[in-house]
């Protein structure tokens, strides 16, 4: 393993992408994306991030849902426009100055297969109790809603046995 120089570990042969591929092909399921735009995802984000549109098919079923990556991750370009002028940055056409960014890359399939919903979630107050909701919040209702409707989802899509093989990604 290849530390990263935020801290976090690169796998040399990514065997975790390649456990989430190995499911797609196990379930004959196709895994695609297409990029929306660049935003606020979540109603706490405070940056944009880049937003997409997920597909998961299998035969004549699909699940269609959006995704919003990582911070660190989005955007091809930082920009700068706070007027200073930097000696590594590309002036756009609109004038804007901005740099690569290093970090960006699209959703993989891991990254998608390792956060979507795994198990099912019954009782609301219990969603609330193990993951740290105020049970009479709006906010964590509507998560909780959120969640359940993806794991109905993936119910469509997974028999049992699929479904855990799923969550052995992580």
């Amino acid at each position: 393993m290849e530390k990263h120089p935020r801290g976090w570990f690169k796998m040399e042969n990514d065997e975790y992408e390649e456990q989430a591929k190995q499911f797609l092909k196990n379930t004959g399921t196709e895994f695609s994306f297409k990029f929306l735009r660049n935003g606020l995802y979540f109603e706490d984000d405070k940056d944009a991030r880049d937003i997409y549109e997920i597909t998961l098919k299998r035969g004549d079923r699909s699940f269609i849902f959006s995704f919003g990556q990582s911070i660190a991750c989005s955007g091809r370009f930082i920009v700068y426009d706070n007027g200073i002028k930097r000696s590594n940055t590309k002036i756009l056409k609109t004038g804007i100055q901005c740099i690569r960014n290093k970090e960006f890359r699209e959703p993989t399939a891991y990254d998608i297969l390792a956060c979507i919903t795994k198990y099912p979630v019954e009782e609301f107050k219990d969603f609330c109790k193990e993951y740290g909701y105020d049970s009479d919040s709006r906010k964590a209702e509507k998560i909780f809603n959120a969640v359940k409707n993806e794991y109905e989802n993936l119910e469509r899509l997974f028999n049992a046995e699929e479904l855990e093989m799923l969550r052995r990604i992580q």
